[in-house]
């Protein structure tokens, strides 16, 4: 993929400021709590790092990583988990951090696996809600773009783990 054939769909401006808001929206919810952030590999990382940043609670991070894509743009409908968490979450209150929410397969399934050890709540926020593309029912908590079907890159995201670097989110122009 050649610079031309991508288009800046939010800048690093806009994502700060709606990573801001999302933190206030979070710690107001969570207020005089502290919380475990479980933040899911690889797209997700710069997320929850600036995230994490933002809000004005104590909370403690950890990561899974699973996924649904291969290598390429289309989602394989198997989700793979390689990394579990190494905290416990009994009776603690969890926040899932996702980069995008797209065919809902890997929140679906993580939200599912997490329930079973018994937290106290569980909650789920992403940055990119893609609700066209839905397979299973699936709605995030906390949601900080809506966005409309196209490949999304930077800030995190990649293709073909290229693109994670770019400080802007960008969709890919067929």
């Amino acid at each position: 993929m050649e610079d031309g054939q991508k288009e800046i769909l939010y800048s690093n401006i806009e994502i700060k400021k709606r990573v801001g808001e999302l933190a206030d929206k979070i710690s107001a919810d969570y207020a005089d709590k502290e919380i475990i952030i479980i933040g899911i590999l690889k797209g997700a990382f710069i997320f929850v790092a600036d995230l994490i940043r933002a809000m004005s609670i104590p909370c403690s991070v950890d990561f899974v990583r699973c996924a649904s894509y291969g290598t390429g743009s289309e989602s394989s409908e198997k989700v793979v988990m390689t990394k579990d968490i190494e905290t416990s979450i009994k009776g603690q209150d969890v926040l899932i951090v996702e980069d995008i929410v797209d065919t809902g397969l890997t929140l679906k399934y993580l939200v599912h696996w997490l329930e079973e050890r018994n937290p106290r709540s569980l909650k789920v926020c992403t940055l990119l809600d893609k609700r066209k593309r839905r397979k299973v029912e699936f709605e995030a908590d906390y949601v900080g773009f809506s966005v409309a079907d196209g490949f999304l890159v930077g800030y995190g995201l990649d293709y073909s783990e290229r693109y994670r670097f770019l400080p802007d989110i960008y969709v890919i122009k067929e």
